[in-house]
């Protein structure tokens, strides 16, 4: 059904890998979309139906042009946290619904129970949300089947071993469509309304057995191999904050030896399944190929 005498809604983080695909979604449901974005050459793919506005989160005044008419926001937080009071009350006072990208902290799971500065800063956004009556849908991506993309890939294109520690660690990675998709559905239909939905994919894989499938997409077997937790840490400087490593490490720790936390919200609120992560391996193949 279309929804184009609807007020628009605004998606932040338009351009990443989430917001990219909201954008999409809402297109197809004949939602009008305004798309905000640090650099407007960014935008450049966007879409010519989208409506581009240049804005930053941690320049709260910047976002009035994007949110004046608009009537629900996709929230992807993306700076550092001193500004979000300010962006939110401004949320408040334009818009009447805003769907927040945040984390499963609340989780009774020891993966997602591990000390974590970024869900300390979901939980305060959070918490800013509620006090100001808005209405709004929390949704809660666990490990997200992407983040192989950055972890393994250079790896399997140069046709070396897998090396990461925990292998026998168990997540249950959510395809970034499927988490794209629930949230345009929640933008614009008002049975999320007050909503609070943990996203998972459909089954509990070993991370060595993610990389298994990976090697199934591309037709070869690739090897895995044990890496120390203080090999992990060598290998991230630089490159990752030593929370997150920390982190990161802590919660593969807590999980080896007992299932992924999984959840049935992504069948719940699409109606069909959540995407198994040899479908999403199967889709994005060709990143894990020399000539991507």
């Amino acid at each position: 059904m279309s929804q184009t005498d609807s007020p628009p809604v605004l998606v932040t983080g338009a351009t990443g890998r989430i917001g990219r695909v909201v954008i999409d979604q809402l297109l197809d449901a004949g939602v009008p979309v305004r798309a905000l974005t640090r650099r407007p050459e960014a935008a450049a793919t966007l879409p010519a139906k989208v409506e581009v506005f240049t804005g930053d989160l941690t320049a709260p005044d910047s976002l009035d042009p994007a949110l004046s008419g608009a009537g629900a926001v996709f929230l992807v937080w993306t700076a550092p946290p001193r500004t979000a009071a300010e962006v939110v009350a401004r949320l408040a006072s334009h818009v009447r619904r805003v769907v927040f990208l945040s984390s499963p902290h609340q989780t009774p799971h020891p993966f997602f129970q591990q000390p974590n500065p970024m869900a300390d800063l979901h939980a305060d956004i959070e918490r800013l949300i509620a006090a100001t009556g808005l209405e709004s849908t929390i949704i809660r991506p666990g490990m997200l089947a992407s983040n192989s993309l950055a972890w393994w890939a250079p790896a399997i294109r140069a046709g070396e071993v897998v090396r990461w520690p925990y292998g026998a660690a168990q997540t249950a990675p959510v395809d970034d469509h499927d988490v794209a998709a629930v949230a345009a559905r929640t933008l614009y239909q008002d049975r999320y309304i007050g909503g609070d939905y943990v996203l998972t994919g459909p089954e509990s894989l070993t991370q060595a057995a993610q990389v298994g499938l990976i090697g199934d997409a591309l037709g070869r077997r690739i090897a895995f191999e044990e890496m120390t937790p203080d090999e992990f840490r060598s290998l991230s400087e630089g490159t990752a904050p030593c929370s997150v490593v920390d982190m990161l490490l802590a919660a593969w720790s807590a999980t080896v030896g007992q299932p992924a936390y999984v959840t049935t919200a992504v069948r719940d609120i699409l109606g069909t399944a959540p995407r198994t992560f040899g479908q999403w391996a199967a889709d994005h193949a060709s990143a894990f190929t020399k000539d991507s």
